[in-house]
């Protein structure tokens, strides 16, 4: 019996359980950003925000969290919180929402000449970040981790606005309001 309980939770921890809804719709993208951020659909009346509220939301993305090629997933994870809301009856208009970039994500943060000059291949993230920028995002990326990877601001892409730290960042919009998702 306990070995049982120990292959479930083993078999659990590494993923291999199968779906309980094998037939489950497959997530797809939009309505805010296309072609980024997919989503499941998830039963009317789930918990949600609460429509017509104001959100002030921010988001910390310091890791390269994506493959070769591919943009950033933490920074992606934006447009799927934008694309979910949207689905179940939050305005976009309702949802101020800030980036902020440090460590080995801030590679996303650089024009797309920059990042072929410096990475030695096209930005992957750069139209991800025009997509949500054209949303309203704002984004902020740490001038420690610029000046630690020799990025200036004329490397940066328009949408990017240089800051002093991420910590600073961070210490304003919680100021102003802002609540925070760590990823």
């Amino acid at each position: 019996m306990n070995k049982a309980i120990l292959v479930f939770m083993t078999s659990v921890a590494s993923g291999l359980v199968l779906p309980a809804a094998s037939g489950a719709e497959p997530p797809s993208t939009g309505p805010v950003i296309e072609h980024y951020g997919p989503v499941f659909s998830v039963p009317e009346g789930s918990y949600n925000l609460v429509p017509g509220t104001q959100y002030k939301v921010s988001m910390d993305v310091g890791s390269a969290s994506h493959q070769a090629g591919q943009p950033n997933r933490s920074i992606e994870s934006m447009a799927r919180f934008l694309n979910m809301h949207a689905r179940n009856g939050i305005n976009p208009g309702d949802l101020e929402i800030a980036i902020v970039i440090h460590g080995q994500s801030a590679r996303a943060a650089l024009h797309r000449e920059a990042h072929a000059r410096i990475i030695g291949q096209t930005n992957p993230s750069a139209s991800l970040l025009e997509a949500l920028a054209g949303k309203g995002v704002h984004f902020y990326l740490c001038g420690q981790t610029a000046a630690h990877y020799g990025y200036t601001s004329e490397d940066l892409l328009p949408e990017v606005t240089m800051a002093v730290s991420a910590m600073t960042v961070h210490v304003r919009l919680q100021s102003e309001g802002f609540t925070l998702i760590p990823f």
